[in-house]
């Protein structure tokens, strides 16, 4: 059966996350999986299922969420990426579709991920864009939060940053890239890992707050990522800051430069 690989991107405001709720073939209207499976379904006139990249919490976005599903249905790429379009809520697009060789999986053929998390830092919380921004009124110190950030490179064990809903089996991942930066009154938190835990970015923003702040030292978290232990760290950052900015794949798979190692 032909295989699709397909790139999402969604507002996440109105959605209970990606993982749909109920079971294929039922009406989803809660779940970006939920809806996107619906009208799939109903370009394919039958059953289809997704499987994604990551999954996303309740709240969070994505630029380019990757996901791929089998149909025998005789569709082009456009038909697939315009006609799904049109069967999703404003909040949801397809943007783009590929044909993919039947062993690629849009989860475990992805060699890393990478998310985004935006803070606007200013006294007064935020009127417009407050579903894509999170809210700190305390002046931070992004210097101070990125060289804090870079004692969390490499592989270890980030039962620290790991939410206690976290189903993984282990928390070992490989952070490949943390950068904090400052644009005007907006904070930017960019992470690369080939895998996350449930809640780990939002954990460890939370955590590089208290050093922006000035409330820890930067040393702290270095001490957070050895203890392992997440009652000792910084609070679960808020989910509306956080962008899922896509997987990176291998270029030998074709799918478009956003989501493609170089």
């Amino acid at each position: 059966m032909p295989r699709y690989a397909i790139g999402v991107e969604y507002d996440g405001s109105e959605f209970r996350g990606w993982q749909r709720l109920t079971q294929p073939g039922a009406v989803d209207d809660r779940t970006v999986q939920g809806v996107l499976e619906t009208a799939l379904s109903s370009v394919a006139d039958a059953p289809v299922t997704t499987v994604c990249a990551g999954r996303t919490d309740a709240g969070v976005h994505a630029r380019c969420q990757v996901a791929h599903f089998d149909s025998d249905a005789v569709r082009d790429p456009r038909a697939w990426t315009l006609g799904t379009t049109t069967r999703l809520p404003p909040s949801v697009s397809v943007v783009w579709c590929r044909p993919v060789a039947d062993d690629f999986n849009a989860r475990f053929s992805a060699v890393a991920r990478r998310y985004r998390y935006r803070i606007l830092n200013r006294q007064v919380r935020p009127a417009l864009a407050r579903q894509w921004l999170s809210w700190h009124w305390r002046p931070l110190d992004a210097g101070a939060m990125h060289r804090a950030a870079q004692a969390l490179l490499g592989e270890h064990d980030f039962g620290a940053f790991r939410s206690a809903e976290c189903e993984a089996t282990h928390a070992r991942r490989d952070l490949q890239r943390i950068a904090v930066s400052r644009e005007g009154e907006v904070v930017a938190i960019d992470v690369q890992a080939n895998a996350f835990l449930h809640h780990m970015v939002r954990n460890i923003v939370g955590s590089l707050l208290e050093v922006g702040a000035g409330a820890r030292p930067e040393a702290w978290i270095a001490e957070l990522l050895a203890l392992r232990d997440r009652t000792r760290a910084g609070p679960t950052a808020p989910a509306a800051g956080l962008v899922f900015v896509g997987p990176l794949y291998p270029a030998a798979h074709g799918l478009p430069a956003d989501v493609s190692l170089p």
